[in-house]
């Protein structure tokens, strides 16, 4: 009876775009079957219903590994977690790694389905078979929508990027002059100006008291279009790339209104989030930053030690040393929205904490770049970070020891106190 307890099924299931590959075993090496579903609810009532059977046959537990988790496997792995059982990523930098030092088959995905099952074998024999496979917890579900509605902001905002790069190499294709105007050719007043007229050559043209009229153009911005029109000048293209030009400039205006939604609604959800809460204690750290970090990271729970932490931001190297050479290198696998949001964040911080501000200017000092300060100031802020989720305290700002004038010492950038990662809690 207690082997019978001991025995676990295990699923190995090869994601792809449309079909999936599925191949379910037992831990005792067993191949049960092989078989492949469609990315569509009979596809998925198939696959639950397969390993159904086999549980209640073997009476044991189940354990699902898949490559892919939260992309194409949505919404096979939230399906999996609402089951119960244990669901495991497949790490695919980790495996491609594994693959090279134990070559097999050529790559088939009904191959890479079976190989799955020879992780979960090795894996509590083998070290580097286990870290392939991570097993992911379960997340608190304001940093799931805060991960998604956070995703769809950056998607836009990168997309604001584009256009207005198209935008101001058309300008200057048409009418370089206007540019010197502004800038940055995705503000407000220069976009509404833009659009209104019919084109852009009609923009020379507008009276004064029209052009008070256009949203956010006040006197100044007025005076500079009225000096602007007086040796306005546009050329052949005009015709034919001014209606681009106007169509470019009403994009930009339209994510600008889906931007501000979106960050409306990070905001509200934010407050349901106790991580995103912690997180927006650390001054500098700004709420669309902290809806992203608390999005992206999810759990606290993820990561054994806060050194996986800055290594999933994108704040510290790994080691890269042989013999006589030290040296580091950079880590594959970095959450890159993640980073970028921490480093914007970090950036914020320095600014607002003096003994911040005094490291990061050391590090310059020493002869470091910008993003390389910041990333060090952000590999002692990340032990900070991992000790204020782990034990739900918030950051606090303390006092420094005999002062009468009211300075404070932050205890995230001091480094006696990063060795001790003191964190001092609100009464």
């Amino acid at each position: 009876m207690s082997e019978r307890k001991s025995l676990e099924v295990r699923v190995s299931v090869d994601v792809g775009s449309r079909r999936h590959s599925v191949a379910i075993g037992l831990s005792d090496g067993q191949v049960l079957e092989e078989f492949e579903i469609a990315h569509r609810p009979e596809g998925f009532q198939e696959f639950f219903s397969r390993i159904a059977r086999h549980e209640k046959v073997h009476g044991c537990e189940v354990a699902v590994a898949m490559e892919g988790y939260n992309g194409w496997a949505r919404p096979l792995d939230s399906l999996v977690r609402q089951h119960g059982y244990r669901l495991y990523n497949i790490n695919s930098l980790k495996l491609a790694r594994f693959k090279e030092i134990f070559p097999g088959a050529a790559k088939k995905d009904r191959i890479d389905a079976r190989k799955g099952l020879e992780l979960f074998q090795l894996r509590d024999h083998l070290a580097l078979a286990k870290d392939v496979l991570q097993e992911v917890t379960g997340t608190p579900k304001e940093n799931e929508i805060l991960k998604g509605v956070t995703r769809r902001r950056r998607r836009l905002v990168n997309e604001r990027v584009r256009v207005v790069n198209n935008l101001q190499a058309d300008l200057h294709a048409v009418c370089p002059g206007l540019l010197e105007m502004t800038s940055d050719a995705g503000n407000q007043w220069f976009l509404n100006f833009l659009v209104s007229a019919d084109t852009v050559p009609q923009l020379a043209r507008l009276r004064k008291s029209t052009l008070l009229k256009i949203r956010a153009v006040g006197r100044k911005y007025a005076g500079l279009i009225a000096q602007w029109q007086k040796q306005a000048h546009f050329s052949d293209e005009a015709e034919w790339v001014s209606e681009m030009i106007q169509e470019d400039a009403r994009r930009c205006l339209e994510l600008d209104e889906k931007i501000k939604t979106l960050e409306i609604k990070i905001k509200e959800i934010a407050r349901n989030s106790t991580m995103a809460t912690l997180l927006s204690s650390i001054p500098g750290f700004g709420a669309v930053c902290t809806s992203e970090l608390a999005g992206e990271i999810g759990t606290v729970d993820r990561f054994s030690k806060e050194a996986s932490l800055a290594l999933y931001l994108g704040m510290s190297h790994l080691d890269n040393s042989s013999g006589k050479y030290q040296g580091t290198k950079q880590a594959k696998h970095v959450n890159t929205r993640a980073k970028a949001a921490m480093m914007t964040a970090i950036d914020r911080h320095r600014k607002y904490v003096p003994q911040s501000q005094k490291y990061y200017e050391k590090k310059r000092a020493e002869g470091k770049s910008h993003n390389q300060a910041i990333r060090a100031l952000g590999r002692h802020l990340c032990r900070i970070i991992f000790t204020m989720l782990k034990e739900q305290r918030a950051y606090q700002l303390r006092p420094e020891t005999g002062d009468t004038q009211g300075r404070v010492s932050s205890v995230a950038c001091v480094k006696t106190a990063l060795q001790r990662s003191k964190i001092f809690v609100n009464n």
